[in-house]
C-alpha cells in the first residue's frame, strides 16, 4: 500500500473513531478502594530483594510514581513526534493526504499529552522532567535528521511497547478506573499511529541507498540498547520514598523487568526482523547487547 493509499485509510478511521479525553474521561471520579494504579509484575523492582521488604503502602505509592513515570515518558516522546510530524508537512506537500494525516495525528497526540498531564494531576504528582541536555539532543535531531526509516522506527520504538502495556492495562479488571480508561482511548487512537510509522518504515527502508540502510539499522540499534532506561527514572524512586541510586541501579539489573520490556517489544522485534533492520555484525552486536532479543 503506498504511503497516500495508508493515509486516505487512517484519515477516515479517525473520523470514524476517536475520543475527547475532557469528555469521555469521569476526571471526578474517586479512585476505588483495593485496586492498583499499575500493573504489580510490571513494576521494574517487582521481584527484587528491595521490593520484597517494601510494606503494602510503600508498594502502592511505587505503582502510583511508576504509573506517572510512564505517562510522562509518553508525554516527551509525543511531543518529539509532534515536533517531527509538523516538520514532515512543512517541508512536503500540505494539501496531500499523507500532511492530512500528519496534522491528524498531531491532533491526536495532543489530546494524548494532554490527557496524561491531566491523568498525572489526578493522581496528586507532577510529570517527572525529562533531562534538559536529552531534550536539546532531541530538539536538534528532529530538526535535522532525515525523515526516513530511522524516524518512522523511533516513533515505533515508544509507540509499540507501550502500546503492549496499555493493552494489557485496560484488561486488568484489578486495576483503577482511570488508569483503564487512559490506555484504552490511547491504544484506540495509537493503532493508527503504529500502522501508519510501520508503512512509512517499510517504504523509506525501501528507497533507501545501501549506506543509508547501514545507518539506519546502525541508529535503530542504538535505539533498541536506549530503551533499558527509557522507561525508568532515578526520580520515581525518590518520590516513592527510596533511594533513587540504590533502586534504580536494582531496577536496571531486575531480571524481571528485562523479562518485562522484551515482553512490551517482542511485536516490535519481529517487524525490525522481518523489515530488515536486524543485520549487520554491529548492528547485532548492539542488539545483542540491548538485551531484547532474549
Amino acid at each position: 500500500m503506498s504511503g497516500q493509499a495508508a493515509a486516505r485509510r487512517l484519515l477516515k478511521a479517525s473520523a470514524d473513531r476517536s475520543y475527547d479525553p475532557s469528555v469521555d474521561v469521569d476526571w471526578d471520579a474517586r479512585p476505588v478502594d483495593g485496586k492498583a494504579w499499575f500493573p504489580e509484575h510490571r513494576i521494574s523492582l517487582y521481584g527484587t530483594p528491595l521490593w520484597d521488604g517494601l510494606t503494602s503502602e510503600r508498594r502502592d505509592e511505587l505503582a502510583k510514581q511508576e504509573l506517572i513515570t510512564v505517562l510522562s515518558v509518553i508525554i516527551h516522546a509525543e511531543l518529539s513526534l509532534m515536533r517531527s510530524l509538523l516538520r514532515s508537512v512543512q517541508e512536503g506537500e500540505p494539501g496531500s493526504d499523507q500532511a492530512l494525516y500528519a496534522l491528524t495525528e498531531v491532533g491526536d497526540e495532543c489530546r494524548h499529552s494532554t490527557m496524561f498531564a491531566m491523568a498525572i494531576a489526578r493522581l496528586g504528582g507532577q510529570a517527572v522532567p525529562q533531562s534538559r541536555a536529552l531534550t536539546r539532543v532531541l530538539n536538534i535531531c528532529s530538526a535535522v535528521a532525515p525523515l526516513g526509516p530511522f524516524f518512522w522506527a523511533s516513533a515505533l520504538f515508544f509507540e509499540e511497547p507501550i502500546d503492549r502495556l496499555q493493552r494489557e492495562c485496560m484488561a486488568d479488571a484489578e486495576l483503577q478506573p482511570l488508569t483503564r480508561m487512559i490506555s484504552r482511548i490511547h491504544v484506540v487512537e495509537e493503532a493508527r499511529h503504529v500502522a501508519y510509522a510501520r508503512e512509512a518504515a517499510l517504504r523509506t527502508m525501501a528507497s533507501a541507498g545501501p549506506v543509508s540502510r547501514w545507518v539506519n539499522r546502525v541508529g535503530i540499534a542504538l535505539l533498541a540498547c536506549s530503551l533499558r532506561r527509557a522507561f525508568i527514572r532515578p526520580e520515581t524512586y525518590r518520590r516513592a520514598g527510596l533511594d533513587k541510586k540504590s533502586a534504580y541501579r536494582a531496577a536496571l539489573e531486575n531480571p524481571r523487568y528485562h523479562e518485562s520490556l522484551r515482553w512490551m517489544t517482542d511485536r516490535l522485534v519481529v517487524f525490525c526482523r522481518d523489515a530488515g533492520f536486524l543485520r549487520g555484525r554491529l548492528t547485532m552486536a548492539l542488539w545483542r547487547r540491548s538485551r531484547l532479543l532474549g
